[in-house]
């Protein structure tokens, strides 16, 4: 089976990468949208449990070109849905249309949907279904006439790790900040410092990482409610990861932060108890001018406030200048900062050494790394 592991722009190939060290065949980084690979459900299953930076885990239905509602159609109609599904499946249908002739979701929905019900009809010999039992979310992508008709194994978003339920002022995406520890040129052995560390998000992101721990060890992903997925092959699966994680969480670790706001520190402390790391990561209540770290250098992650976080530009250009005197109070230490102040460099007092673009939700955002 051909399957897609969704990510967003500038980490394909963070999720190409994962994907090959876990050994699943025919890896392919697209140009757009994440990975392919192939492999059987066990291997969709460990995608969705291991996978840091993807966002869901797709089964490939179908790929052919259609220009006209009547191509869209007949390819929807010739895939073995019954192969999949059984009669008293719910077959709800997301459509997304890119620079393509077929450019109206609801109309590649409706079509969609009248496409599989006639293919059911034909293989169930009925003519009415109820859609009152398990779940498989229909995804129908058209780019440049392209479509691509798959099955969504993951059900909430891959982002969704159940540790966060609090959410502080423009909270960062898990998938997110866990592509920013690992763009980092931190190592587990070393220690790791968030200045301005708000809920908690790369901190968890780190140790989880530290720990060996799959970030999807404590969900549920939709493909496990399917009745052609093997449970006991999936429970192995997790049964693995939780040991890896046992093995993991004896290390030592060495990873702290800290926030000017009380509020933000208290959210973070929530989310470490519920992500099972109370007490082994240190937090406090600390402007960022006040932070003096002695011992043995490590990195420094930061993701800061920012122009359009801040609705004021000035105080975001201050921000980069105190983590700028915060580097230069540690010599030895790297500093990696995510910001979308294009003037954060000048106002730092140097030019980073590496830099990786991403987007905040809809902000567009530089990952700047000063070693």
């Amino acid at each position: 089976m051909k399957w897609i592991a969704s990510a967003a722009f500038g980490m394909e190939g963070m999720t190409g990468r994962d994907l090959k060290h876990m050994g699943m065949q025919n890896v392919r980084v697209m140009d757009v949208g994440g990975a392919m690979f192939e492999g059987d459900f066990a291997d969709a299953f460990r995608a969705n449990l291991w996978l840091r930076t993807c966002d869901r885990v797709m089964l490939v239905m179908a790929q052919f070109e259609a220009r006209t509602y009547e191509e869209l159609f007949q390819g929807v109609k010739a895939v073995e849905w019954e192969k999949l599904m059984p009669e008293d499946a719910a077959f709800p249908i997301r459509a997304k249309c890119v620079k393509s002739q077929l450019m109206s979701p609801s109309d590649v929905q409706k079509i969609g949907k009248r496409a599989m019900v006639e293919r059911m009809k034909s293989a169930y010999h009925a003519d009415w279904f109820s859609e009152t039992g398990v779940t498989f979310q229909i995804d129908i992508s058209i780019r440049n006439d392209l479509v691509t008709v798959a099955v969504d194994t993951s059900g909430e978003p891959l982002s969704k790790r159940g540790y966060r339920t609090w959410n502080g002022e423009a909270p960062l995406r898990e998938t997110l900040a866990a592509a920013l520890v690992l763009q980092s040129p931190w190592h587990p052995w070393q220690r790791l410092y968030d200045p301005c560390c708000g809920t908690g998000t790369i901190l968890v992101e780190a140790a989880f990482i530290a720990m060996n721990r799959a970030p999807g060890l404590t969900r549920k992903f939709a493909m496990e409610a399917w009745p052609c997925v093997p449970i006991e092959v999936v429970n192995d699966i997790r049964r693995e990861a939780r040991l890896k994680y046992e093995e993991g969480s004896k290390r030592p670790m060495h990873i702290a932060g800290s926030d000017i706001d009380p509020e933000a520190i208290e959210l973070a402390r929530r989310h470490l108890k519920q992500a099972g790391l109370a007490g082994r990561i240190e937090l406090e209540v600390r402007d960022m001018r006040d932070v003096n770290l002695s011992g043995d250098p490590g990195v420094f992650i930061a993701n800061p406030p920012y122009g359009e976080r801040l609705d004021n530009l000035r105080a975001a250009h201050a921000v980069a200048k105190q983590l700028g005197a915060l580097q230069k109070r540690h010599p030895g230490w790297k500093l990696c900062a995510f910001s979308a102040d294009m003037g954060f460099e000048r106002e730092y007092g140097r030019r980073a050494t590496r830099r990786r673009r991403y987007y905040n939700g809809r902000i567009e955002c530089e990952y700047r790394i000063f070693e």
